[in-house]
């Protein structure tokens, strides 16, 4: 079994009226290669005639957004040509590649009438041979996500990508990243894969839990050691965890914005693109 190296709480970093806690990158973990951001936005409650998610058309090179819609719904729209609107329990995987323009807002039912919202958005990496891939989207409402039973029932794993107990995730990564939203139960105990030479993304987005004997409650990212093939852990509260592992990049990460790629001569490459309208726009 792995061991816990350390915890890293989140920190409050709110979007105007959007609750924003982000656990990396922060003062103790620029990164767990490859997963290089992650925003929890929410929970909270929208009253009706709102604005909603402030999150107008930007754009992206070079990496990967997924987006988890825990609470309410979000109305994407892409360059690319991509649009919809996924509902609370859905996901969207967007190849962001070699440039794209999106949106990602609240719908217009959801302004006029309010209601609960939670959204995480994690930002995954590619490497140097990807980062020019064709743009991509993939939107999936909840019912077309396996939902796979852990801890003899007192639990279930949504399997986003990859392979668990003889189910696959139904987006298939470019790069072999697993992703998957956990939910336990109080008293919930659970064994989860985590290959040696993997990167381990366990964020604790509800409910307190013990991982490895250490003790960590919601809001907490958890650095795990590479030194087993599994994970156990035990559920103190009802809980939901974002979890996922994958092969480090190990190359030069250079972020300007909403650009991530290898060196500083690619990031001026992608403004000086983005300015002359290679993105296009939504």
């Amino acid at each position: 079994m792995r061991t816990v190296a350390t915890c890293h709480a989140a920190y409050r970093d709110d979007i105007a009226d959007l609750i924003t806690r982000r656990p990396v990158p922060g003062p103790g973990v620029s990164q767990v290669d490859p997963f290089l951001f992650l925003n929890h936005h929410g929970p909270q409650v929208y009253a009706p005639n709102n604005q909603g998610l402030p999150f107008g058309p930007h754009p992206h090179r070079g990496f990967e957004t997924v987006t988890f819609i825990l609470e309410g719904s979000l109305a994407h729209r892409d360059s690319g040509g991509h649009e919809s609107i996924i509902n609370a329990g859905g996901v969207q995987w967007m190849t962001a590649g070699s440039g794209l323009v999106h949106s990602e807002l609240s719908p217009d039912d959801f302004k006029r009438h309010g209601g609960a919202m939670e959204i995480l958005q994690l930002w995954v990496n590619l490497p140097a041979r990807l980062k020019m891939t064709p743009p991509r989207y993939i939107g999936l409402q909840r019912d077309a996500i396996p939902c796979v039973p852990l801890a003899s029932g007192m639990g279930d794993m949504q399997l986003i990508s990859g392979e668990y107990q003889g189910a696959i995730g139904p987006i298939p990564s470019l790069t072999g990243v697993f992703m998957s939203v956990v939910q336990l139960q109080p008293g919930a105990e659970t064994v989860l894969p985590a290959p040696q030479g993997c990167n381990v993304f366990l964020y604790v987005v509800r409910g307190a839990v013990i991982v490895a004997d250490t003790a960590v409650v919601q809001w907490n990212l958890v650095e795990m050691r590479d030194d087993g093939d599994a994970i156990a852990i035990s559920a103190t509260d009802e809980a939901v965890l974002l979890f996922g592992y994958a092969e480090p990049i190990e190359e030069p990460v250079v972020s300007y914005g909403p650009f991530v790629m290898n060196s500083r001569e690619e990031i001026q490459q992608a403004i000086a693109d983005y300015h002359a309208g290679k993105f296009d726009k939504v």
